[in-house]
């Protein structure tokens, strides 16, 4: 679901307390204030507003202190009210940007009051000591969208700080892009890397009930998938497992994990599919193969959407058509697909897993997605980002594509993508391409999170 940022709202100023100018003007203007606010929250923004309007230090101290030391609070909206002595306001800023907690300067627009000349002062002793913020002029429905995307980002990045991500087995199928320092996720992001043994899952699997397993049939299975899975072993493992992870996870409060997949529990008990398109399904951050990068945008990108998040392989381009076929290896949160429901299919793979298990037979339905992957280029994180379609290829087309690839029975999405494809295979930092339904409002909210990281953004 989309994240809820809550923001300080502060509005700052020295002409204040309904001091006026020679026109006989009031300096601060309550009316574009109370305004400003109500578009801000209509974007979905909380806001925490200050009693008064702030201009001196001790008042700039007390404000600031307030929201540094409530944990729910993202960052501040520094409302301009009229010119500033920015000398009063610097140090408690900066203070509270310290603490990991963004500022944005917003500013309407309009010569009475002098609001502009108080922004940029402001602004510019922020460069002089080299502090990250951001700065937007405007009252349109465009510039309140660029307040609204900077506040979600910094909710983000607050979500994401003193978070857990557990890891369950080693790295899959030699996917080196996807492996991880801890100690760098630790320093860039604030996030802890724990670990499990794999069979701490398999214990947690097979102490589940008949009664847990009917459990998920009746509220996992039946409303979103076309046909109930086989009666037989297989499923129950697939359950199991599903299962066994669910509960593990719990009890030791992981935040997102990665399972190592194959080689791993795949052999010895069941493939990951089912266990990770529920997880999925349930907005739960996850990915195969122990991909810690892929896990990370899974994590943003399900912050950001109504819909479960999808991964897949880039499995193949149409440049001339500029169209890509993304095929998860069994893998895919049923809701996802459509026109027709989902379907079930076994894993198919003995090469990949030999005990086998169900996996999830699915066409993505249509919609405008974003997709981003998160990455390293020689040890340093970069963002690719660009923006698709999602469609469906008329029947003869789409059975001819699905069984091109020779795994027709895995989930498939057909995008749209009108991008330099020869860069692209140049600077795509995986195989997968991890895709969440939306537009603008995640697109650009990424890009601020990247501003806020200090993260390489590559856009396509």
């Amino acid at each position: 679901m989309m994240i809820k940022p809550k923001m300080g709202f502060i509005v700052f100023g020295v002409h204040k307390d309904g001091l006026k100018d020679p026109m006989g003007v009031p300096f601060i203007n309550d009316k574009i204030i109370d305004e400003a606010k109500q578009k801000i929250r209509a974007k979905g923004v909380e806001l925490v507003e200050n009693d008064i309007v702030v201009a001196y230090k001790r008042e700039a101290k007390e404000a600031l202190a307030k929201l540094k030391h409530d944990d729910t609070v993202d960052g501040v909206i520094l409302f301009s009210g009229t010119w500033v002595w920015a000398s009063e306001l610097l140090a408690a800023v900066r203070d509270f940007e310290r603490c990991g907690k963004g500022v944005i300067i917003w500013t309407y627009p309009g010569s009475q009051g002098w609001r502009l000349v108080g922004t940029l002062a402001l602004g510019a002793a922020f460069k002089e000591i080299g502090m990250k913020y951001r700065s937007v002029y405007g009252s349109d429905d465009e510039t309140v969208e660029k307040v609204a995307c900077f506040a979600r980002a910094c909710a983000l990045r607050n979500k994401l700080n003193m978070s857990t991500l557990g890891a369950f087995g080693g790295r899959g199928m030699g996917l080196t892009c996807g492996a991880a320092d801890p100690s760098q996720w630790m320093k860039v992001f604030g996030v802890d890397i724990d670990s499990r043994d794999s069979m701490d899952i398999l214990r947690a699997a097979n102490e589940a009930t008949k009664e847990e397993i009917e459990e998920v049939k009746e509220k996992l299975i039946k409303p979103y998938f076309a046909e109930m899975p086989p009666d037989d072993d297989c499923t129950e493992r697939s359950i199991r497992l599903y299962l066994g992870v669910k509960k593990v996870i719990e009890r030791e409060n992981f935040d997102m994990y990665v399972i190592q997949s194959f080689p791993g529990v795949a052999e010895e008990y069941a493939a990951t599919c089912f266990t990770q398109s529920m997880m999925l399904q349930q907005g739960i951050p996850t990915a195969t193969l122990c991909d810690y990068n892929n896990v990370l945008t899974v994590f943003l990108l399900g912050n950001l959407s109504n819909d479960p998040i999808y991964y897949g392989d880039y499995q193949c381009i149409d440049k001339e058509r500029k169209e890509v076929k993304v095929i998860g290896d069994g893998a895919c949160a049923p809701s996802l697909a459509g026109p027709e429901k989902a379907k079930f299919a076994h894993h198919g793979l003995p090469t990949e897993g030999k005990a086998g298990g169900l996996s999830v037979e699915a066409v993505l339905k249509p919609g405008k997605v974003v997709m981003a992957r998160i990455g390293r280029d020689d040890g340093k994180f970069e963002m690719i980002l660009h923006k698709g379609e999602v469609y469906t290829p008329e029947k003869e087309e789409l059975e001819r594509q699905r069984r091109e690839s020779g795994m027709w029975f895995w989930p498939h999405a057909f995008v749209k993508m009108d991008i330099d494809y020869d860069y692209g295979v140049q600077v795509w930092d995986s195989e997968y391409i991890t895709l969440a339904y939306g537009g603008d409002e995640i697109y650009n909210t990424l890009k601020e999170f990247c501003y806020l990281m200090d993260i390489k953004l590559i856009e396509m």
